[in-house]
């Protein structure tokens, strides 16, 4: 494991961290294309698990999974339903959290999560974006963004990490 950069822009409005993986890029994307197991990449307890029994694996734009959250802030238990807006196989996956309305469209609050991945000799190093930047102010105000410091992206990575290598068949140590 190796972190190479913990800081946020200066003047923007978005977090960029990245860390150095002892994991094969496909099994890094495997697991953050399982809606299944995104509660692993949490260092809380905020993500829960997928609101579908079997989730379909994340394969392309505009794909909706669902997750269950929890966030005292937030009121305790609710929903997300996340929209895929980037995504091509072993190098980048994105999406834009969510919610239906009572009429059944899908809004999205204009924050993004962002994994950027590339192959560095039998390690992958993983870029996370945590982007805010088309939330509109009063969304911004009533949600508090963004809601953590750089260091719970560097966690994040840390708990993708652990789970990516948890046994995992993909990964150098094992291969």
């Amino acid at each position: 494991m190796t972190t190479d950069t913990a800081a946020p822009v200066p003047g923007r409005d978005h977090y960029v961290i990245t860390r150095t993986l002892d994991a094969a890029q496909s099994a890094v994307f495997a697991l953050l294309a399982d809606p299944a197991r995104h509660h692993e990449t949490e260092p809380t307890d905020w993500v829960r698990g997928p609101l579908e029994t079997e989730p379909a694996p994340l394969t392309e734009v505009d794909q909706i999974f669902g997750i269950e959250m929890f966030h005292e802030n937030a009121g305790g238990r609710y929903d997300m339903h996340n929209r895929v807006i980037a995504l091509e196989p072993d190098r980048t996956i994105a999406w834009e959290p969510g919610q239906y309305g009572s009429d059944g469209s899908w809004g999205g609050g204009g924050w993004i999560w962002r994994y950027d991945l590339a192959t560095v000799g039998e390690s992958t190093r993983v870029t996370l974006t945590y982007d805010w930047s088309a939330v509109p102010e009063p969304l911004r105000a009533e949600f508090g963004l963004p809601p953590f410091p750089p260091s719970f992206l560097e966690e994040s990575l840390a708990s993708l990490e652990e789970a990516v290598t948890a046994g995992g068949s993909d990964s150098p140590a094992e291969a």
